[in-house]
């Protein structure tokens, strides 16, 4: 495959099949990332479940895909939670081009918050006690993505940004780094401001970071 726009008959053929087998409470979703990821989606089904539209940007996962953190084609069967609440059980499918570089992904979120309600009934139709699971945030632009990442790196250091040191600056830099929230544009104007550096201070912590990663 040279393009995600080439095989997009077969994709969307295979996004109906999908949605007929597992019914209304399953969304399927196509992200082609060659549109930018601030609007990857390209096809969509069953959109109720997170809000989300053609045109709308991907989840922070894929920007970790994007950076290299993660280089799994297949994440299956990890529990995720929308915006107004709902559990999803989730697999992703991570889509590479002839030359073996990821270029997109094919993702299915089933709705199960009414199961897991009743889930002492009906443990068969959960997932059982080792299943996986991983944070991921739907939004449906790159810069409320990029504002839940930024919170994630002030919960890992715990303290408001006027109190933290030059060590705790470059340890929320490092979260964001490999959470990929770099590869969004314009992020470093945010994350300067956030953190009351310039640019300049941001890429010589950026630089301390990478060559650090390095020696290890």
């Amino acid at each position: 495959m040279k393009t995600i726009d080439e095989e997009m008959e077969f994709f969307k053929n295979l996004m109906q099949l999908l949605k007929a087998q597992f019914g209304d409470e399953t969304e399927i979703v196509l992200h082609d990332w060659s549109k930018g990821y601030d609007r990857s989606i390209v096809a969509i089904e069953n959109n109720h479940i997170t809000g989300r539209n053609i045109g709308d940007c991907g989840s922070n996962l894929g920007l970790e895909v994007i950076k290299g953190t993660e280089t799994k084609d297949l994440k299956t069967n990890y529990v995720t939670k929308t915006k107004d609440g709902k559990t999803l059980m989730s697999s992703t499918m991570y889509l590479k081009n002839d030359q073996g570089h990821f270029i997109g992904a094919l993702c299915v979120n089933s709705d199960v918050t009414k199961t897991m309600k009743i889930r002492d009934y009906l443990d068969s139709k959960l997932p059982d006690s080792n299943a996986r699971t991983s944070e991921e945030f739907f939004a449906t632009n790159v810069s409320d993505l990029l504002t839940y990442l930024i919170n994630g790196s002030l919960e890992i250091v715990g303290k408001p940004v006027a109190e933290m040191t030059r060590e705790d600056k470059i340890r929320a830099l490092r979260y964001l780094d490999e959470k990929g929230a770099l590869l969004i544009s314009k992020s470093n104007t945010k994350i300067c401001n956030v953190f009351g550096i310039s640019k300049f201070t941001l890429y010589n912590y950026l630089d301390e970071i990478h060559e650090n990663r390095e020696k290890f």
